[in-house]
């Protein structure tokens, strides 16, 4: 008798197991525990001309990261192929935001961004930044420069707006 309720309580576990092992290899919805409403800062970003919200939590910075109230992780600087995100940095357009070279939905996207610093020349005036086609097509044209910040940014895009 003491046998078989161990037996019987292996095998409850075995199945818990395997449901479990199921759940997460399908996709399944994670127990995470009670949902908190937090007080994380958002940011809006252009995509392809429209705007997304994303929520910065992470980056390869520690001077940002201090900057920023956010974590650092010296990891995510050997991220390789990221996706781009583009900030503006000196003169600017009214309105201007950063812009994203992907978003959900995208085959390409991916939550993690390589920062890139766009720079107008002098002597250009700064129009309205709305997609990374735009940006590299105006830096081809030698009105503005775009380098390399060496920073990844954990910055997942939480709602496109369109």
């Amino acid at each position: 008798m003491k046998h078989r309720g161990i037996a019987l309580a292996a095998a409850a576990l075995v199945a818990a197991i395997a449901v479990a092992a199921a759940a997460a290899a399908g996709g399944g919805r994670l127990s995470l525990g009670p949902a908190a409403q937090g007080q994380e800062p958002t940011y809006l970003g252009y995509y392809d001309g429209h705007k997304d919200l994303y929520v910065v939590t992470d980056t390869s910075s520690k001077s940002q990261a201090a900057a920023m109230s956010i974590n650092y992780s010296s990891e995510l600087a050997s991220v390789k192929g990221a996706p781009s995100q583009y900030f503006i940095s000196g003169p600017a357009a009214a309105g201007q935001l950063a812009v994203f070279g992907s978003e959900p939905g995208e085959s390409d996207y991916n939550p993690l961004w390589e920062e890139l610093i766009v720079t107008w020349k002098a002597g250009v005036k700064p129009v309205l930044l709305v997609q990374d086609d735009q940006i590299n097509a105006l830096a081809k044209k030698h009105e503005l420069t775009v380098v390399d910040a060496h920073i990844v940014l954990n910055a997942p895009i939480l709602k496109i707006e369109k």
